[in-house]
């Protein structure tokens, strides 16, 4: 069993803990075997809440949203504050105590498996990297609160399947956040977005795009290519082959009237161009998924 802190929890908070016999169960089950969870909660305002691990066998994931905490980690001492991320992988000593006088919110998760390692990976936890601030995000709780979505199913298999592929969207969701809580000082990403997901039926450009943001077009494309990893014209193509898969799928719309709602009077033009980004024609997609 995962060795979780003797904090006692008051009524306002949560500790699961999953039991031996069942993690095991979830280390051999197809479903679970490659990343489990093994206890996870929700504390606040933890005063007197402290953890002096030397040895632990799993990762553990805590995103402090109040407070601030005193944390060392193979020796290393930092103060956590809200917004900030930890993640102390398996094998690593470490302490951690709650601020006397503003103690932390935290929601935290104990995990294992062997995509463990792979996950620390893509959060971006690489070369010692501990703490990653990414300020307040709500998807990020919503994922958290998802894993106490199976209190109450006493350990039944089906809830704690449901669980472990919650955990598993946690933790591949987190770069999004890591990536939002990057923008200061950089472009508006929500404004960007939200401006081409209202213009999915024009042709906008790229003065157009920078001019929301006051930078010059060939500083503002480098900017969002940094930030995304592909430029801006690319992005809002995405998005109207996107629209275009959904009303693909949901209407009778032939696909010269859909490239006529996403503003393209040549619909060969765009059906090349949705064929370069999804791999197949409109015609394929349409058939493939619907039959």
């Amino acid at each position: 069993m995962t060795k979780t802190s003797q904090w006692p929890v008051p009524p306002d908070s949560i500790r699961y803990v999953i039991p031996d016999p069942v993690i095991r169960g979830l280390s051999r089950h197809p479903l679970t075997r490659d990343l489990y969870p093994l206890a996870f909660g929700h504390y606040r305002r933890a005063a007197g809440h402290h953890m002096h691990r030397e040895h632990h066998n799993d990762d553990l994931l805590i995103h402090c949203t109040e407070g601030e905490a005193y944390l060392n980690v193979e020796d290393e001492p930092c103060l956590i504050r809200a917004g900030d991320l930890v993640l102390i992988p398996a094998g690593a000593a470490h302490r951690y105590t709650a601020a006397p006088e503003n103690p932390w919110t935290i929601h935290w998760v104990h995990y294992a498996g062997p995509l463990a390692e792979h996950f620390r990976e893509h959060m971006g936890f690489t070369d010692g990297i501990r703490v990653q601030h990414i300020g307040r995000q709500p998807r990020l709780l919503v994922d958290f609160n998802g894993l106490l979505s199976v209190r109450q199913t006493g350990f039944r298999t089906p809830g704690l399947v449901h669980v472990a592929n919650r955990l598993r969207q946690l933790l591949a969701a987190v770069p999004l956040s890591v990536g939002e809580a990057g923008q200061a000082q950089q472009p508006d990403l929500d404004i960007i977005h939200n401006f081409m997901r209202e213009h999915l039926d024009e042709r906008i450009t790229l003065n157009q795009l920078a001019d929301l943001t006051g930078l010059s077009p060939a500083h503002f494309a480098t900017r969002y290519r940094a930030l995304t990893g592909v430029s801006p014209i690319q992005h809002f193509l995405h998005l109207k082959v996107e629209q275009a898969c959904q009303l693909l799928d949901t209407t009778d719309h032939s696909f010269t009237q859909i490239s006529s709602l996403l503003g393209y009077d040549d619909n060969y033009y765009f059906s090349r161009l949705f064929k370069k980004v999804m791999g197949q024609s409109p015609t394929d997609y349409r058939h493939t998924h619907r039959h």
